[in-house]
């Protein structure tokens, strides 16, 4: 049997760092795909090519001394704002330019991995039908998850190798170096109402508040993907990632509010990217007063993301039947480890 040698394409994204570490701990060699890989020195059987996804022709080039590659792990995306319409003619573009390039490179390629989302049910302009389920109608175009979707179908279409997607919900974890990230959010928000003497309001709407949800761990995600990447039973199929575990904010407030030893405010909607653009100075004096690692504010949280996420008031949930019948059945206890990763931004000094 070939060794497993995966290619990740975004190697530095959210859905790439905890995967790295699974595929790594699974005995596989792993060949991160970037425009800025990470310094050196990196882990044992971890190494990284430089490559920009939009070029069709450096992609090529760059890649083709991937030649061991076994498994594809598409992960990249093109740069977006919050809550808009993504790109779909470069989203596509840079999945075909990777396909193209490993197909070229590549005569062991056994499985191509697509990390969609639940952007897939159209969960920013509406709400969706809940729970969502894999096999629910498409909505009014664009998505540019249904092209790259039947790119991958066709493409696939009497080749040796076969495809899975994955379609998580908002993705969390402990990433310093990621401020779109709803615990570093909850973090900062936190550590500022307790430098001011406040109390944890809730500052999205009331739809958001009362409304029942799910998100998923990076880690959690990422050992879904590799098994959708390993079990005969998951090929050329989609699946809906979550945590398994739903909550709602009303339910889960309390508990951050202790973690932080506040009070448990009110329901008090603000547009926090305008409402947070003068507290660098604020922050700076919070950093110096507990010895932080000095980071600026934006750094750690991004307000943009929490705007979006907080305002979504409408329940966001996925059925999970279809993998756990398929046989994944990791689970996660949501509030629990928010909270702990929490306390790991806390231990790192990037929170007081």
């Amino acid at each position: 049997m070939q060794a497993k040698t995966a290619l990740i394409a975004g190697a530095t994204g959210a859905t790439s760092k905890r995967l790295v570490e699974v595929l790594l701990a699974g005995g596989w060699r792993v060949i991160g795909v970037c425009r800025r890989p990470p310094a050196p020195p990196h882990a044992p059987g971890l190494s990284y090519l430089r490559a920009d996804l939009l070029d069709a022709t450096g992609c090529k080039r760059d890649l083709a001394v991937a030649t061991q590659v076994t498994h594809v792990f598409y992960t990249a995306r093109a740069p977006f704002g919050e809550g808009g319409v993504e790109d779909v003619p470069a989203n596509l573009a840079m999945l075909k330019n990777v396909l193209d390039a490993v197909e070229a490179a590549a005569p062991g390629l056994r499985h191509v991995h697509l990390v969609e989302g639940q952007k897939w049910y159209d969960v920013r302009l509406r709400p969706p039908r809940t729970p969502t389920r894999e096999d629910d109608p498409r909505h009014m175009p664009p998505n540019f998850y249904y092209n790259q979707e039947d790119l991958l179908r066709e493409r696939q279409a009497g080749q040796a190798w076969t495809w899975s997607a994955s379609r998580p919900h908002f993705v969390y974890d402990y990433s310093p170096e990621r401020p779109r990230n709803i615990v570093s959010t909850i973090g900062a928000w936190a550590s500022m109402c307790a430098a001011h003497s406040l109390p944890l309001d809730f500052p999205g709407s009331h739809g958001a508040w009362n409304a029942l949800l799910e998100i998923t761990d990076a880690t959690l995600l990422a050992r879904a993907m590799v098994w959708m990447a390993e079990s005969d039973k998951a090929h050329n199929r989609a699946y809906n990632v979550t945590d398994t575990c739903q909550f709602r904010w009303r339910w889960l407030w309390p508990r951050i509010a202790a973690h932080f030893n506040l009070p448990v405010g009110e329901v008090r909607p603000l547009k926090l990217a305008d409402w947070m653009r003068d507290k660098g100075a604020a922050w700076q004096r919070m950093v110096d007063r507990h010895h932080l690692v000095a980071n600026p504010l934006g750094d750690l949280a991004s307000w943009e993301f929490a705007d979006f996420y907080w305002n979504l008031d409408h329940d966001n949930i996925a059925d999970t039947t279809r993998i756990r019948m398929d046989g994944f059945h990791g689970v996660i206890d949501t509030g629990a480890q928010i909270i702990d990763y929490l306390g790991r931004y806390r231990q790192a000094r990037l929170l007081p």
